[in-house]
């Protein structure tokens, strides 16, 4: 019993810490997200967890009170059965299945929105083996992606923008993390032209960040855009049926 209630606290932890982390949009996030995105994705799959335990629960209850019922009681051992399966179905599903980390390969499927939902989780997966810098920019680079993220909102996916993203969240970035990993851990380190591996990862990804910013403030910059010109239209509209009424008076 002391297994069922470590793991019914475990379970209940995880599921109050994402509620704060989605409640507070992602200021507070749970280790290991780097984005709203990622921590999105983590608790839907805990949602369909818990409501594949509560299921089985259900189902185990049910069939010891058909069982009851059938056989006139199910006596001490019938109560004990049950319980163990209870037991069995939180421990085997509270930890199975695993949340999958996307492939590569299915990074840039879907709209751009889901790209960036998948490209955090994908990173959150790799930050364990970069460097502290580049472990540094990951974090940062989670947060523009929510950033990013929103900005795609309705966004055509043929319009340059979503295209610059797919090319630079959904093959440029991951690129570079693969190539770095791929390299030998006591090579990392040797100097080679002009910097370590470490330290031109860390530039790399430096510089992607900084793409994504620009790429967010020229999405951000139409959105402006079209904000000053309905107010100007309004200004426009109203402003003068305004002046015309007042004449009219």
């Amino acid at each position: 019993m002391a297994d069922l209630t470590r793991e019914s606290d475990r379970l209940l932890q995880e599921g109050q810490a994402l509620i704060r982390d989605n409640r507070a949009g992602g200021r507070h996030r749970r280790a290991g997200s780097i984005g709203q995105g990622s921590a999105r994705m983590k608790t839907r799959h805990l949602a369909a967890r818990l409501a594949r335990i509560a299921i089985a629960i259900g189902a185990i209850l049910v069939a010891a009170m058909v069982a009851g019922l059938v056989i006139d009681g199910i006596g001490f051992a019938g109560v004990m059965i049950t319980g163990l399966a209870i037991l069995a179905a939180i421990l085997v599903l509270g930890r199975y299945p695993r949340m999958k980390v996307p492939r590569r390969a299915d990074l840039n499927r879907g709209d751009v929105r889901q790209l960036v939902g998948r490209t955090e989780l994908w990173l959150e997966a790799q930050r364990p083996a970069l460097p502290a810098p580049a472990a540094a920019l990951v974090d940062r680079i989670g947060g523009q992606l929510d950033t990013l993220g929103a900005q795609l909102e309705g966004i055509d996916q043929q319009h340059p923008s979503a295209i610059e993203i797919r090319k630079l969240v959904g093959e440029h970035l991951p690129e570079m993390v693969d190539a770095y990993r791929r390299i030998p851990a006591e090579l990392r380190r040797e100097e080679r032209a002009g910097g370590t591996p470490d330290q031109q990862l860390a530039d790399s990804l430096g510089r992607i960040s900084a793409e994504i910013d620009s790429v967010t403030r020229q999405l951000a910059t139409g959105a402006l855009d079209d904000l000053a010109i309905r107010t100007r239209y309004l200004d426009y509209r109203y402003g003068e049926a305004e002046g015309t009424a007042r004449e009219g008076g």
